[in-house]
This record gives C-alpha cells, structure tokens and sequence, in this order.
C-alpha cells in the first residue's frame, strides 16, 4: 500500500515482479468523496483460516489461507472509510467498508497494468455473451468490458474479476480508454443503496495453472447458507433445444431424450422453453422410472414476483422435478441481484436445483448456496462453435466459477460441424467444469459415436482435484480433473493439428496406471489403453481444431477397462384406478395403485404408496411394503383419499409411486397417475379472471399466460394496452391459446375488451377470441388485426360451470399474436 498526496495506491507483485497496481483507491457517495485527501487512522492485521466444501466445482473440498489488512481513514470533514485487503497464494481481493449504510455513487479505483500486456477481453453485454478478443492492455479499444479480463505480462497471468457479489450492491463492469494500460469500474447502478460494504475487487495472479486453478471468487464469498446437501446431484443432462428447437413442445420427442441419458448414464434430461404443464408431469414419471431426473425451463419473468414463485414451485415438486434452469435475466443491476438472493433462498426452500442462463457470471453464489448448479453468462455453443474461443475459456470464464457452455455436438453426414472435430467436442466436458453439463448431441448422433457414448457413460461434473497439464489462450488446452481415484483429462487445439504431448505426474506416485485415451480417425472415435506410471508421457496425435480425452485408474493384474458398470434400471409400470371422476369439499375417492416388475432384475425394498396433492389425505390404507420382487410379480394397494378444505382444486392428478432399489443400489421412483376433478370453490360477487384459479392453461409461445401484464412474446410483460387503451386488469396470451375458471354455476357475466397488444412490434398480429361455457361457444370475435380498437365482449354465463377463454390465430401466423384479454371481470352470486 501507498499513500501520496492523500490518495491511496495498492501494488501488487508476482514472483518480485509488479503484476499491476490500483490507483486512486475509495468511493464517492452521495454525501462525500472518500477518494482523496485521505489520513490513516487505524490499521488491524489477522490472518483468516477456513475450510469448506462444494457441491460443485474444480475442488470438493477448500482449505484457505488468507492474510487480511483492514487500514481505517478518513477526509477532512471526517467521513471515515475502511480498505479491506486479503492477500492469498493464488491473489489478492480489497473491498470498501463505511460505518453504515449510504449511497454508493461510483468507486475510483483504476487498474493500471503495463500498456504491453497481452489481454484477452471481452466487450461487455448484461448477458456476458460476447468473443473474447487478444489486443493488449493499450491497445485494447475505448469501451466496456465484462468480468473476467485475462492480462499477462512475460509468465505472469492476471484474472480481474468480482466476489461476495449479491443484492446488497450492483455489479461492475471495466471501462477503458484505448492508449492506455489502466481500467476503471463502472457500476450498473448509477446509486447504489449500500449495506455499507462493498463486493470484492479480485486480482487472481499467478503463472496460468495457478490462474486455472484458483478458487479466489469462492473463498471471498460468504458460507453456504445451508449444510444439509444430499438432494443436491451434479450430473450430465441430455438438451435437445439446441438441436431441435421446436423438440421441447413435443412429448414423445422428449421421451427419445429420456430414453437415451437413460442408456447412458446421463443424471438428467432438460425440457427447454415449449414445454406443456399437460404432459411434463407424465414425462417425470416416465423419466424417473427410468432413473433420469428432469430439469425445466422458465422465462425469468414467470418466476419474478413472490406470487409466482409461491405459484410454481411446490407444483413443480409435486411433480417429481429435481430443478429449474431460469432464463433472460440480462442485468447486473442491484435489484436483478436482489432477484437472484429471492429466488436461491425459494428455490433451496422447496429442493430445487438451480441454473441460471442468460445471466450474469459467477460470484460466489455457488459457495453460498449450494443447489446453485451452474451459470452461464459466457458465449456458449448455441451462440455456434469456435475452437479458439474453446481455447480462451478455460483460462478466463471458467475460472471463476461452473459455466453452462453447454457443449458436444458430434458431428454426423447432416449435420458435419467442420468448425471442431468430434474429439475436441467430447473433450469440452472434461476442459470445462459445470456442475450440470448439458449434452446437446441428439439422440441419434450420441449413437453414432460409441465410443463417445461410453466415455461420456463414466464421466463426472464435480470434482476432487484439477491441473492444468499445458495450454496457451486461444491456442490449446490440456487439464486433468480427478474423481476419487479416477482421473479423466481432456485437451483441445484451436489451429493446426499436430502432436500433444501429456506428461502423467498429475497421476502420482509409483504404481502403474491403466490409462484409456479416446481420439478419432476421420470422424470416427476410438478407444485404445495402455498400463503407464507418472514418470511416463503421452504423445497423442490430434487433427486440426481436434483434441482427445483420457480416463485412468490404478492398475491391477487383469484389469481391461477403468469404466464402472452402468445398468438400466429393471422395466416396471404403475396402473392406477379412481373411484369417481370428480370430488367435492370434504368428498372421498378410492384409489387402487398394482405395481408390476416386468424385466430387467428384481427390485427390491418396495414401498408403493400415495403421493397427493397438497391440502389432500389418505383416511384409509396404509404403504404396501415388499423386500423381493421377481420379474412378472406385481404387489396391489388400495386407499381412500380425501379432498380437504384447503386442497388442491381443478384436474389433479392422484399418483401412485412404487420406490424400489434397483440392482446397481440406486432408489427408483416408478408411478402413474389417475386424474379426477376437484371442484375449486366458486367465486364471489364482482371479480377478475386474472384474481381466480385457473384450472388448466396453455399458451402459442414462451412463457405461460399473464395475470394483468401482457404476454411480452420474446420481451417483457408489460401494461395491456389495445388501441393506446391500457387495462390494469385482465390476461395476456400469445394465440393460440386457453385458459379454462372454474364458476360452478355461480356467475351471470363475463365482460372484456379484446384485442391485439400495442406491444406486438412488427404490426402482423391478428387473433380471434372465442369465449366457452362448458365446452360450448358462448361469443366469438371476428379476426382483429394490431392497431384495432377493443372488442367488447359481453357474455352471459348464467349456470356455466366451466369457462374457458380462447384465442386462435387470424391466419398469418402466430408470430405477432399477443391476445390481450382486457379487465376480463366476472359478475357472480355475493
């Protein structure tokens, strides 16, 4: 640390070589400048000691060592600031501190590093999903740059980066003047209501395996929040969006997804934007009876507000979903971040694992909250394939934290993918660390490569130790990642093929090691082993922008392979029988559940039971328990179940769930469902569709349908507006569309005024509104083009049990069909 002329510099050093320093350290708040004219008033010395574990990451378990200076000063008029500095092996972090709370316009510290250092930066976007680009410090063009920006200087690496970074402040980007070597931070706030203490301004330096494998952002961030863990799983996941767009709308599609993680050992399947809540629930039990768990998409905005949360998640729990991947955040403003703290406390809440795309970047919330699975917030395989960007990212933004790259596209005849090689493909997993990897190869090109399908059968996503073997940014890559005592390794060249030589000291010790490499002929990946010892080394020949993966084990006389044994769970079914078709308050149903083993083994420790829905309970019967049951056998149960006051209403669906453990030791959850109608309690007096239960829905496109807010398409919900005519009430949708309340006979009328939102964009909307009572078509409207004024429809419903509200499209296409369905107010019985 420096002082001069009352300004504060810090300096930071590798290897007795000035790395880079922070000039014109402090803040400005919206009462004082605590940047210059500074005096030392106090300074405090500690040394910080801590261990922890993940359930993600580059390394399970952490043990820190960290040296902490907190100097005190203050400016003339006596507003005193705290400079807080943790000084590690991989890096130094320095925060801001102020006695209390206070508005925190802008910080002034500047990252000065020498003008010729080589940096890889990336131009910053509130997705973060821009190419890095190789200038130097001066170079580098006037503008913004996101976290993390990759500098060297002769060996010397330097990451810049953010930790402890949640709702209590905002996020920052790095802003430069070309020309010159300094950087300056820009908040995305222009006030920020501060807690008082500032994110962590994060300096990873080193030489490149130091950079790699530094755990800083983690170890600067808060302790978890919870310790209880086991629910969380890292795994691979098959994702058929990229591939298939339209897949995730199409059920048996889904199924062919399902049934290919299933045979390959894949932990989870992922249903991206699309999905039907129809049909999603069938498809969870579908996939868990085949030991697959599923994950879903959400828009951000439907999981926005408390309401919507509260709304969602306990549904999707009693659905059997493990988790959500949520979408299109885009901010680093502070109320995004207040957003992100929201939704991880729910989300742990109910058992949820969590993805967050289209996001920022990591920070250390995976520390925090342990069921945070990964992020993206990087320019990943949808955004196309690029060696030399696959070369870039393990030395930038994987450093910091699991990136949702979302990577292996093999190539096949349709679909050839000179850009990367089949081998380079299979090694991104392994070079990238992300608690969820989702594989976006199809069903039908995972086949095409066997050997691929193998290696990929065996690999983990979190892991105990990590070494960067070799690699130049933009250039090649080459890491080791150990799980136990297995180690997998991957490697990936960006330019001309060649040879790739590996030393094995990563393996350690003296003993022998069966070492199996996967690398591919024309296309083709193929498996060869050999029994080496750490003092030996590979040399692997690669193709242009190809790259090659590794698995090795201790080796002992006779053993052929390092692969674990994978088994398909046993085939089962549930058939599930209901009494009655509807109940009401208080009313009982029976249910009668038989559970077959049907091939594949015996399942064992059987338990087969009811699962309801909240607010309902079984008054007779109890589990049916089995310890043994052989293919062919079946076990039956009978219960009766009760539809309290507070229950669930509308179609629900009555499961029957029989959990066995399989012959490989993993608990199966296997179930079907019988569904009934629960009468929902009609409304009361005067009313809004938007203000009562909806007892089935569906939408043309994206998110579901919005309570009081238009639909918004690829853009936000926002106020319904018809004709310039806004509405604080009523429903937006994209046609085609339905939605379907309960009035039990309770109403008389039903009032709205319809038509296309003013915020359809292109002018190419047009829909037709159609209104149901009980199936039958009670009103309709003409087709109404973008820009017409509101249709009034004014409906008698007297004796309707059923309504439901429809749109259609007018004939061009659905693509600018926002349907609003302004106030859309029912009159009912008091």
């Amino acid at each position: 640390m420096e002082s001069a002329d009352g300004r504060l510099r810090l300096r930071v050093s590798s290897g007795g070589t000035e790395a880079l320093s922070v000039a014109d350290l402090g803040l400005v708040t919206s009462t004082t400048d605590l940047s210059k004219d500074l005096t030392l008033r106090s300074q405090n010395h500690r040394t910080l000691r801590t261990a922890y574990r993940m359930t993600t990451g580059k390394q399970r378990e952490r043990t820190v060592l960290q040296e902490e200076s907190r100097l005190t000063f203050s400016n003339p008029s006596g507003a005193q600031l705290a400079l807080v500095v943790r000084v590690s092996d991989d890096g130094v972090a320095f925060r801001y501190e102020l006695p209390g709370a206070a508005t925190v316009q802008r910080e002034t510290g500047g990252f000065e590093l020498a003008p010729d250092a080589t940096s890889w930066l990336q131009p910053y976007n509130p997705q973060h999903e821009n190419e890095h680009a190789e200038a130097t410090a001066a170079t580098a063009p006037t503008g913004e740059f996101g976290h993390p920006a990759l500098f060297r200087r002769g060996s010397t690496y330097t990451l810049l980066a953010e930790s402890g970074l949640d709702g209590r402040y905002s996020g920052g980007r790095l802003t430069h003047t070309q020309g010159s070597g300094r950087y300056d931070v820009r908040l995305a706030d222009a006030a920020v209501a501060s807690t008082g203490v500032t994110s962590w301004r994060t300096m990873i330096v080193g030489d490149l395996a130091t950079v790699t494998g530094s755990t800083l952002v983690d170890d600067l961030a808060e302790p978890a929040r919870f310790t209880g863990t086991s629910w969380v799983q890292p795994g691979l996941s098959s994702w058929s969006w990229l591939a298939e767009n339209s897949s995730p709308r199409d059920f048996e599609r889904q199924k062919d997804y399902v049934d290919a993680a299933a045979r390959n050992n894949l932990s989870y399947v992922l249903v991206d934007e699309g999905w039907s809540p129809v049909w999603l629930p069938e498809l969870t039990r579908y996939a868990r009876a085949r030991g697959v768990e599923v994950l879903i998409w959400f828009h951000w905005t439907n999981l926005q507000t408390q309401a919507q949360r509260d709304e969602w998640l306990p549904k999707l729990v009693a659905w059997g979903v493990k988790g959500v991947k949520v979408d299109f955040m885009e901010s680093d403003s502070q109320a995004r971040y207040q957003w992100y703290d929201a939704i991880l406390a729910d989300t742990a809440k109910h058992r949820l694992m969590i993805n967050f795309h289209g996001s920022t970047v990591p920070h250390g919330l995976a520390r925090t909250w342990p069921h945070l699975m990964t992020m993206e917030g990087v320019r990943g395989e949808e955004n196309g394939l690029n060696a030399t960007r696959n070369t870039i990212l393990p030395f930038t933004r994987n450093v910091i934290g699991s990136m949702d790259y979302t990577p292996t596209r093999f190539a096949t005849a349709s679909n050839p993918k000179p850009q990367t090689t089949n081998a380079h493909e299979l090694a991104l997993p392994v070079v990238y660390e992300s608690g969820w990897t989702h594989i976006v190869s199809t069903p039908e090109e995972l086949a095409s490569q066997p050997e691929g399908e193998r290696f990929l059968r065996q690999l983990p996503t979190a892991w105990d130790e990590t070494r960067l073997l070799s690699g130049t940014p933009g250039v090649e890559t080459v890491i080791a990642r150990r799980d136990g005592a297995r180690w997998f390794a991957g490697g990936i060249r960006s330019g001309t093929g060649g040879t790739v030589t590996v030393p094995l000291t990563f393996l350690g010790g003296t003993g022998r090691w069966l070492v199996e490499i996967v690398t591919e002929n024309q296309g083709a990946l193929s498996r060869s082993s050999a029994v080496r010892r750490a003092a030996d080394r590979l040399d692997l020949l690669v193709a242009d922008r190809g790259g090659f993966v590794l698995q090795a084990c201790p080796y002992s006389p006779g053993l052929t392979t390092c692969d674990k044994p994978h088994r398909e769970p046993p085939r089962t079914s549930v058939l599930v029988d209901v009494s009655a078709d509807e109940v009401a308050t208080g009313g009982t149903v029976e249910l009668q559940g038989v559970f077959v083993a049907r091939t594949g083994g015996s399942v064992r420790d059987l338990a087969l039971a009811p699962e309801l829905p909240a607010g309902w309970s079984v008054v007779a019967g109890k589990p049916v328990r089995k310890s043994l049951l052989r293919e062919g056998e079946s076990v039956s149960g009978r219960w009766t179940v009760k539809l309290n006051p507070a229950g669930v209403r509308g179609d629900v669906e009555l499961v029957v769930a029989g959990t066995y453990t399989a012959p490989d030791g993993r608990r199966i959850h296997s179930a079907d469902a019988a569904r009934v109608f629960a009468e929902p309690l009609p409304p009361k007096g005067s009313t809004y569709v938007s203000d009562q239960p909806w007892t089935d829905e569906t939408n043309g496109y994206g998110r579901p349908q919005q309570r009081d807010r238009s639909h918004g398409g690829d853009n936000e919900p926002a106020t319904l507006s018809i004709a310039g005519k806004t509405f604080g009430k009523g429903v937006g949708s994209h046609a085609p569309s339905s939605l379907t309340t309960w009035l039990g006979g309770a109403c008389s009328r039903f009032f709205a005024e319809v038509g296309v939102d003013d915020g359809t964009t292109t002018g190419e909307g047009s829909v037709t509104f159609v209104v149901l009572g009980d199936g039958r078509q009670l009103a309709g409207t003409p087709v109404i083009r973008a820009g017409e004024t509101a249709h009034l429809l004014d409906v008698d419903v007297t004796g309707v049990k059923r309504l439901t509200l429809a749109t259609t499209d007018g004939g061009n296409g659905k693509n600018s069909d926002h349907a609003d369905w302004g106030t859309a107010s029912l009159t009912c019985a008091p």
